[in-house]
């Protein structure tokens, strides 16, 4: 969520799941607010994927948003992170293998 183009939580399926749905809550008439995780991790757009990983891996968390200047400018899922960090260990074996064939 945000709210002068800062932001000031974040919802998930799970928050959706944990707080409305166990308790038997409805989603009609419940506020976002009353459900979302208002400490919102985010990164700027000089952190690596390294680094992301990691705090999405320390935090538990699925998605992390991204801002610049305090502005939201986009949303990292663990898939989108998961599939950069292979494709930068695919290119890193193709390198080692050019480098042992002498090429």
């Amino acid at each position: 969520m945000v709210e002068d183009d800062k932001v000031v939580g974040i919802i998930s399926e799970r928050d959706y799941a944990r707080k409305l749905v166990l308790h038997g809550r409805s989603s009609v008439g419940t506020p976002v607010r009353d459900i979302m995780v208002k400490d919102v991790i985010t990164v700027d757009t000089h952190q690596t994927v390294d680094t992301c990983l990691g705090i999405m891996s320390d935090k538990r968390l699925r998605h992390l948003p991204v801002v610049e200047n305090g502005k939201l400018i986009g949303l990292l899922s663990i898939g989108d992170l998961v599939k950069e960090a292979i494709a930068e260990q695919a290119e890193l074996i193709k390198q080692l293998e050019q480098y042992i064939r002498g090429e």
